[in-house]
């Protein structure tokens, strides 16, 4: 279920937008008590089961649209619930794909047997309008990295979204979903101007600063004409902020946070001119300026350009950095890159060839003969890799880090 308005979500409300929700609660005003009783019990008879708190949810939404429409007497309950199912309507968030997946480790490991892990998948949903949200799912590693997705609710929530400015940093949302129900029911969708058009590929990371674990994940707001790079913040997957990156790296797509601070700084891999990969600096996580080249094309199957696929994993063999590269036909492989662990700006290897490109037996989708992915996870000596098939479904990959490691060259 999403919020409804007469305009195009999320942009603000014209004058004319605004007369027409005034129009609308009017209409229902007008209505005797008893035709207003049998609307909304329509209104339940056909959608309750399908949503959770469905009447509160009416009446959140009421309250939210009260300082839109002009000035009437006291709405009775019935009415105020009416009112607010007028500006909800339910959205099919990934009726048309679901990929681009990233990984972590869930925050709460508790009652996990040994050598197991929980953990979050999230994943970029595709919609009516081909509008772009982030969803997730949860599921369990086994100690020999089998894989194991939680079943999903099929129901989305509503979040309470809260604007903050705090401090210096830019303009800041905050969304807060009900501790209750599964997290496959968390949807983000888009909420300001500039993710009007999605919230695209989300790239996760626990990061370590001191001790203090936080999950941030870097994506792309897209508002139908241009795009620009945010930072979503979360400890437990229920609270989100969501705040836009400043700065020249922040004005391209496709950021991916390293894990933990190096030398002191925040440190980001981006690709700023379309086609190489660069190492980024910042003291402040938010700002953003200009990066050293560190990757440019070299092989065949990535001549038209390289691009990241998540943040760096740590190794003890230094850094390894999953990459996608684009070829001919404009066909998308994933490949991998490793980086010296003291200083990620010198590169000691990459693979020649792709670790994972598009099958014959399966490269039709939304977007054809691409494989990719937004972030993968360690488990012990494996890489555990979901990765995304032709923009339309997920799967999982499991590699040997050793393997890997070997395949590489100079």
């Amino acid at each position: 279920m999403r919020h409804f308005k007469p305009s195009t979500e999320p942009r603000d409300l014209t004058p004319t937008d605004t007369k027409r929700v005034t129009h609308i609660v009017d209409r229902v005003l007008a209505l005797d008590p008893d035709t207003a009783l049998r609307q909304l019990t329509e209104v339940l008879e056909n959608f309750e089961g399908r949503h959770r708190r469905l009447l509160a949810t009416f009446e959140t939404r009421a309250d939210a649209m009260e300082v839109v429409h002009s000035v009437h007497n006291p709405l009775t309950q019935v009415q105020r619930q009416l009112v607010g199912a007028y500006f909800l309507h339910e959205y099919s968030f990934e009726a048309a794909a679901l990929f681009n997946p990233s990984m972590v480790a869930h925050p709460d490991q508790s009652g996990v047997a040994s050598g197991a892990r929980r953990f979050i998948l999230s994943l970029r949903a595709v919609g009516e309008g081909h509008v772009s949200s982030l969803t997730f799912r949860s599921g369990m590693l086994a100690a020999d990295g089998t894989v194991t997705v939680d079943p999903t609710a099929r129901l989305a929530s509503i979040p309470h979204l809260q604007r903050v400015v705090p401090g210096m940093r830019s303009d800041c949302i905050e969304v807060e979903f009900q501790p209750d129900g599964d997290i496959s029911e968390r949807v983000i969708f888009p909420v300001t101007e500039a993710q009007s058009n999605g919230i695209e590929d989300a790239r996760f990371v626990e990061f370590d600063d001191a001790g203090r674990k936080t999950f941030y994940a870097t994506y792309t707001a897209y508002n139908g004409r241009s795009i620009r790079s945010e930072l979503l913040e979360t400890g437990d997957f229920q609270r989100f902020s969501m705040t836009a990156l400043t700065g020249a790296a922040a004005r391209n797509k496709g950021m991916a946070l390293f894990p933990r601070k190096i030398d002191g700084r925040y440190a980001m891999i981006g690709r700023q001119d379309n086609e190489n990969l660069y190492l980024i600096y910042s003291d402040d996580l938010y700002s953003w300026q200009e990066g050293a080249a560190l990757l440019a094309p070299r092989f065949p199957w990535e001549f038209v350009q390289i691009g990241n696929c998540g943040s760096p994993i740590e190794l003890e063999e230094g850094w390894l950095l999953l990459t996608h590269g684009v070829g001919p036909m404009r066909r998308y492989c994933i490949g991998a890159a490793l980086l010296d662990k003291q200083d990620p700006g010198k590169v000691l290897a990459r693979l020649p060839e792709p670790l994972l490109r598009p099958e014959r037996s399966a490269r039709e989708g939304y977007v054809p003969n691409v494989v990719y992915t937004c972030g993968a996870m360690r488990q012990g000596n494996r890489i555990i890799l979901p990765y995304a098939v032709c923009d339309t479904f997920s799967n999982f990959a499991t590699i040997e880090i050793a393997t890997l490691i070997r395949a590489m060259v100079p």
